[in-house]
């Protein structure tokens, strides 16, 4: 288990292949959620590519997943990058996303709380992310959580 913070009926863990048709359910709602869709649809090599990225030692990509009842219900995306105003990598939670069913449970926080703890053991002194302001769910969980 990947962090400690989560209440006991919240497993978080690094993304294992096999996770991958409900992570895939995941990140097409993220998508949908996002409006990809129509001409701004991703391309259909993304998906395989991202996921790839996720288990490739040389790439900066990582993704979390979250569990209920042993059921894989959310997901976070992470990267770590350099900056020109620090030696050490700054990290990025680029994607966020839980299922509905699993909204209001605690899986984002959980999810949050452990790429935190992932980007201090990495030796990274900031994780920073973006919301669009129209997802006022995820603004007010932010707001909780971290500095604007």
């Amino acid at each position: 288990m990947v962090s400690g913070t989560a209440p006991q009926h919240i497993e978080i863990t690094v993304a294992r292949r096999e996770d991958f048709p409900a992570w895939k359910e995941l990140w097409n709602g993220y998508n949908a959620f996002y409006e990809r869709a129509g001409t701004t649809a991703l391309a259909p090599e993304i998906t395989p590519a991202t996921w790839a990225r996720f288990f490739d030692e040389y790439e900066p990509m990582h993704a979390l997943v979250a569990r209920l009842a042993g059921r894989v219900c959310g997901l976070a995306h992470y990267l770590y990058h350099r900056s020109t105003i620090q030696i050490a990598p700054s990290c990025y939670l680029q994607d966020l996303f839980t299922s509905e069913a699993a909204r209001g449970q605690g899986v984002g926080r959980a999810l949050i709380h452990a790429v935190y703890e992932q980007a201090k053991a990495a030796g990274s002194p900031q994780v920073y992310w973006q919301t669009h302001e129209s997802n006022t769910a995820a603004m007010k969980l932010y707001d909780r959580l971290a500095e604007k």
